[in-house]
Order: structure tokens, then C-alpha cells, then sequence
């Protein structure tokens, strides 16, 4: 896969068309006939430019969705392209209707595998909710029937797809993105050779239909967490780190996680290698990895469309040894952050340095804060970042004893009260025999909240078993954060007396 630095997808304007054309002729196969003529686009978007999708792979359009709006009524169940678009003209398109109708949606091949053409299906899905329509339709071709044609009906070819029998790129592909088939239809297409012209008309019904329309590109009311307690294990390899890792980002991602968490140094097993070097020489040798891993989770994160917190990892930066990982978000980018405490463990055998960077990270679920284990028992780094907006705070921690645990726990349970926000941790679990200065840990992943009426008594929304492999995934509302700091029975971020005392980011007041 090639490197990606930016991924966005967005509203189709018309600037887009000629790189939207050279994508979509790689789609349909170099057909010169295939793409969309420069006055229907046009067109298009003059009746409905919040229809038209578009995705971009560093700036160059490399997929596309496009759609109008019908009333229930206008889709007959025996209609044709031709029909449903008014001969291509679009003079179907109703304002007041109550279905979002799929007419095209296509990714250039050279990106396919990336899960491109899912985050358009759910773009459609959002704009669906926020205008208050019904459901999604469309009518999808089925390409691979030709082969099996004088063998099965398309109904029999429909149900084996469903079942994994017999694979279908289209139908499949809808199928996995909640659509149920509604019909067969046969003549759909002219020229459509592949399906035989036959075609099936899906939906995906809108459950949140009739309630009130909400404002596009909002930031996102509840948020999906995935907390990984990763098991310390033996490693053959990198790739063995890459599978295992993958494997919970897959399960996580399938559940509509926005985050992922891994833990501090869970790429400690690597080290196995080196263990008959001194602990120093053997940290700096794990280190030569950090790239290659923050490289192969910066493509998951983009392929399985989350928003990935490394945990941590050594980073060497100018000959000094830094405790630092990395959030790779789903659009491309990738922020850096470090460890500015650090322990008298990791200066007495690994001669670690502190980073000197407080900052938060945007996210497309708001403003977060990242913190590595023991800078949680330092309050001042969490109230700046509090005061930076910061509503979710990420925790990455590595344990030996549960008086550490326990340590790391209390501290982010105080860090929520007093900052009135959400702090998730996530450690690893079991032993390294063949690790120096790695052997045991203990962890218990959890999310903590503030404490008053709307959240849990204890202040723990969920928490994962004790020292045992597993995932935690866990929904957090944001909303309740802005109810609890205006109306909350205490006010901790307003009751502050800053005429008497004030917390201070002195590397920002520098200069």
C-alpha cells in the first residue's frame, strides 16, 4: 500500500470534475463512454450539492457517490435507470420526498481495499439521518452473475451470496454495509452485459427517521470507545505484532469504535531478541521498530476507519530515548506525543528522557488529551489540558504490581472529577520471561467518569476483567460533560478561585 498523508471526504464541487472523470474511466474499466458528462455533474449539483460525495487520497479524487432525492411513491418496483433519473436529466429529484436514491458510487481500483467506498456509504447514511429521510435505495448491479447464469436464477444467485457460497464485489460490498435486498429486477440497465441487465433494489432503513433534523457536520454526541488489554506474549517477528494487533483494531473497528487504545510499551516482546544485551543497549534496539510500527497502524487506521493511540513505544530523537507513540487518525494525519514524567525505572535502566510538549489533539469526536501512565499522578498536566477544551483524556499505562495499578487508577479517577471529562486507560497483562526488566504486569482497563447524578456512582462507566486478554468497547455521551459543567451539583472548572492561584504552561509563555 502505497503511503497516504491525507484523507478526507467531502462534498463534490465542480473544480473536481476532470480528476473525477480520469478516476472514474480507471473504475468502470477504461470505458471512455462511462464517465458522468461535465453538464450533468453540473446539473447535479445545482439540484442537490449535499448529495454529492466525493473521497480524497491527498488531495486527488479517487472515489465518488452521487444521489438525489425521491418521494416513496416515485420508485416503482419495476423501474429503470433511465426512469428513476428522468433520462439522465435528474427532473426525478424531489425536495420533499423521503428516500436518498443511490445513482452512482465507484473508487478508483489502484485505492480499492482501503474501505474507501464504505466511509461513503456512511456519509450517505449521516445525510440520510440529518435530513430526516426514510431509508437509502438503490438498485445494484450483481457483475459476477454472467457466470453462473445457466446454472441458477438471480434469486438462487442472491441467496448464495448472502450465504458465502458464491461471491458478488457489488452485492457483497452492500450486504456488509446493512442493506436488505427488497427485489429482483430485470432490464434495470441497458448494456449491463455482466449482470444480464438484472439488477436489486436495496435499502437501509433510517431509525432515527421523524425525529428532529440535525445539523451536518456536528461534532458526535456519543462517542464509541475500544480499550485493548493486550497480553504480553512471545513474538516470532514484527509481523506477528502486526497480526495480533490488527486482529483487535478488526474486532474494535467492527463495532463502530472511533478509538483505539493500546497500552504503554506493548511492543515490549520484541525485545526478546536482544535480551542478552544490558537493559539499555537492548531499549534502543526495540526502538528501530517505532517507525515501522507507527507506519503500519497509520494504514490501519485509515482502512478500518478509527482513530488509533499507539499506546507507547521508545523513540529516539537526535541520540536521546524518548517514551512516546502516536495518534494516527482515520483522515491520514498522525500527531506525535511523549511521556513527560518518567519513572525512576526508565532513567536508572534505560536512561529515558522527558518530553517537554503539553498539548491536545483535534479529533473528528472533539478535542482529546493523551497521557502515558505516570504523568496521570501529575494533576497540573490535565487541568491545562482542560483548559484547552480537552473533554477525553487517553491513558496508555504499563504495570507490574497491582499497588502500581492501583496508583495509575486512582489518580485518573481524580483527573476526571476535578477536569469534568472522561478518562479511558488500557494496560497490558501476563509475563515476559524472557524480557529483562519486563517479566510481570498487571493491568484492568477501564473508563472512568466524573462523578454526579448522570454518571455511574462509582465513577466507572465499564471495566474490563483483571489481568485477562480481552477488549473493552464502551459508549460515552458528550453531551453529559456540557450538562454537568453548567448545571452540575458541583462546578469544579467554574468554581476555580483563579484570583488566588492559577496552573501555568510555561513552555507556551516562553518568549
Amino acid at each position: 500500500m502505497e503511503t497516504i498523508n491525507k484523507l478526507e471526504v467531502r462534498n463534490l464541487v465542480m473544480q473536481d470534475y476532470l480528476e473525477l472523470r480520469t478516476s472514474m474511466i480507471e473504475a468502470y474499466n477504461g470505458i471512455e463512454d462511462a464517465p458522468w458528462k461535465q453538464s450533468e455533474i453540473r446539473k447535479l449539483l445545482s439540484l442537490f450539492p449535499d448529495g454529492q460525495l466525493v473521497v480524497l487520497v491527498d488531495d486527488k479524487v479517487v472515489g465518488c457517490a452521487l444521489s438525489i432525492i425521491l418521494d416513496q411513491s416515485q420508485i416503482d418496483d419495476n423501474h429503470t435507470y433511465e426512469e428513476i433519473t428522468g433520462n439522465y436529466t435528474f427532473s426525478t429529484h424531489n425536495p420533499k420526498g423521503n428516500i436518498l436514491y443511490g445513482i452512482d458510487v465507484f473508487i478508483h481500483p489502484k485505492y480499492r481495499g482501503l474501505r474507501l467506498g464504505r466511509r461513503l456509504y456512511e456519509k450517505r447514511k449521516e445525510l440520510t439521518e440529518q435530513l430526516n429521510l426514510k431509508s437509502i435505495m438503490f438498485a445494484g448491479r450483481i457483475p459476477n452473475y454472467n457466470k453462473y447464469a445457466d446454472q441458477i436464477t438471480p434469486k438462487d444467485y442472491i441467496e448464495k451470496v448472502k450465504m458465502k457460497e458464491l461471491f458478488d464485489p457489488v452485492l457483497a460490498f452492500q450486504l456488509s454495509n446493512d442493506f436488505h435486498v427488497k427485489k429482483i429486477m430485470k432490464n434495470y440497465l441497458e448494456g449491463d452485459v455482466h449482470s444480464l441487465e438484472y439488477a436489486v433494489l436495496m435499502e437501509w432503513h433510517n431509525i432515527y427517521y421523524d425525529q428532529s433534523p440535525k445539523l451536518i457536520n456536528l461534532e458526535k454526541s456519543v462517542v464509541r470507545l475500544g480499550l485493548i488489554q493486550w497480553q504480553m506474549r512471545p513474538l516470532k517477528n514484527l509481523e506477528s505484532l502486526f497480526d495480533q494487533a490488527e486482529f483487535f483494531i478488526d474486532a474494535v473497528s467492527g463495532y463502530g469504535s472511533d478509538f483505539a487504545l493500546f497500552p504503554e510499551f506493548f511492543i515490549a516482546p520484541l525485545m526478546a531478541d536482544y535480551n542478552h544485551l544490558n537493559e539499555a543497549d537492548a531499549i534502543r534496539e526495540l526502538a528501530k521498530y517505532t517507525e515501522p510500527i507507527y507506519q503500519k497502524f497509520q494504514e490501519f487506521a485509515i482502512s478500518y476507519n478509527i482513530n488509533i493511540i499507539t499506546g507507547s513505544m521508545p523513540h529516539i530523537v537526535d541520540g536521546n530515548l524518548y517514551n512516546s507513540g502516536f495518534l494516527c487518525k482515520r483522515d491520514g494525519s498522525s500527531e506525535i506525543y511523549t511521556k513527560i514524567h518518567i519513572t525512576p525505572n526508565e532513567v536508572a535502566h534505560w536512561g529515558m528522557k522527558g518530553g517537554d510538549q503539553i498539548k491536545t489533539f483535534d479529533t473528528d469526536c472533539g478535542k482529546i488529551g493523551i497521557m502515558i501512565c505516570y504523568d496521570i499522578e501529575f494533576p497540573e498536566l490535565s487541568r491545562i489540558m482542560a483548559d484547552q477544551g480537552m473533554q477525553l483524556l487517553f491513558v496508555p499505562f504499563l504495570t507490574d504490581t497491582q499497588n502500581g495499578y492501583t496508583r495509575v487508577k486512582s489518580c485518573a479517577q481524580a483527573r476526571a472529577i476535578e477536569n469534568e471529562c472522561y478518562v479511558v486507560i488500557a494496560g497490558c497483562v501476563g509475563n515476559l520471561p524472557k524480557v529483562n526488566n519486563m517479566d510481570i504486569q498487571y493491568a484492568q482497563a477501564a473508563v472512568l467518569t466524573p462523578s454526579d447524578f448522570a454518571f455511574p456512582n462509582d465513577g466507572i462507566k465499564a471495566q474490563a476483567t483483571p489481568n485477562t486478554e480481552m477488549t473493552l468497547i464502551v459508549d460515552v455521551n458528550m453531551d453529559l460533560l456540557k450538562e454537568l459543567h453548567q448545571y452540575g451539583s458541583v462546578r469544579v472548572l467554574k468554581d476555580r478561585r483563579h484570583d488566588l492561584y492559577e496552573v501555568v504552561n510555561k513552555q507556551q509563555t516562553k518568549g
